[in-house]
């Protein structure tokens, strides 16, 4: 039995510009990932792979056709309700990993669950899965150290613990080994195959090949188009992240 889709586009076209200046920075996309997948999406600059980012992340409307998330059309949501989609579906991590310096590693992985505004976990609840998740990644012994204090590869890994804390159907990581060295860069694309080996399902944006070799699928775009689709080889589950030794949620 297949698995369930977490993306479907359909038809997904992005154009910028009015009148005679516009630009097709996305044509006709239709792709499909499902529950578990590991997708690289690549591309050379302009070809419409950040742009894809964007609408697969829910942060900004398509111009025709229509992204379904986790089974629900969200092509024409309000912002309003594409926030809610965001906090509670989506996960994100970011090249330049943004979390808040004056913040400890634990309150950075809090914050999610804070800003979703409802009552499902008490304060205590809420410190608890931000401990389990920054074990996770591998950071019990920085749980209350502030970004300065952090390397850039365990800065990410806080990023990562947070964009967990919520259960995400889809985790999104644009570029997540940008800003570090080769050596933190594999311990990052590690930590991203184990995690997805645990079930999560993660769509990366990336330009670097030794990065995309790490996942299952590699999505090439040029001018707005799929220009290759195909299956890539992965690495086994790293030894540090299996079903035993972490809680799941």
């Amino acid at each position: 039995m297949d698995k369930p889709e977490i993306i479907k586009t359909i038809n997904l076209t992005k154009i910028y510009g009015m009148g005679d200046i516009q630009v097709k920075a996305l044509e006709d996309i239709s792709i499909e990932i499902r529950a578990s997948e590991f997708v690289a999406i690549m591309g050379p600059s302009g070809s419409g792979k950040s742009t894809m980012m964007n609408m697969l992340g829910c942060l900004d409307h398509p111009t025709s056709g229509q992204y379904f998330l986790a089974g629900e059309d969200v092509s024409q949501l309000n912002k309003i309700q594409l926030a809610k989609i965001r906090n509670k579906q989506i996960g994100f991590v970011f090249q330049s990993y943004n979390l808040l310096p004056r913040t400890t590693a634990l309150e950075n992985v809090m914050l999610p669950l804070i800003y979703d505004g409802n009552d499902h976990f008490t304060e205590s609840e809420q410190r608890v899965r931000a401990e389990t998740m920054l074990e996770l990644v591998g950071l019990p012994d920085r749980m209350h150290h502030h970004p300065q204090e952090l390397s850039g590869g365990q800065s990410q890994r806080v990023a990562i613990a947070r964009a967990l804390i919520n259960d995400p159907v889809l985790l999104l990581a644009d570029e997540p080994t940008g800003n570090l060295d080769s050596h933190s860069g594999n311990e990052i694309m590690e930590l991203l195959s184990g995690l997805n080996q645990r079930g999560t399902t993660i769509v990366i944006v990336t330009h670097e090949d030794d990065i995309a070799a790490f996942t299952r699928r590699v999505i090439h775009f040029r001018d707005g188009h799929i220009q290759t689709d195909h299956l890539n080889g992965h690495r086994p589950v790293p030894t540090h992240i299996t079903e035993e030794s972490h809680a799941t949620f």
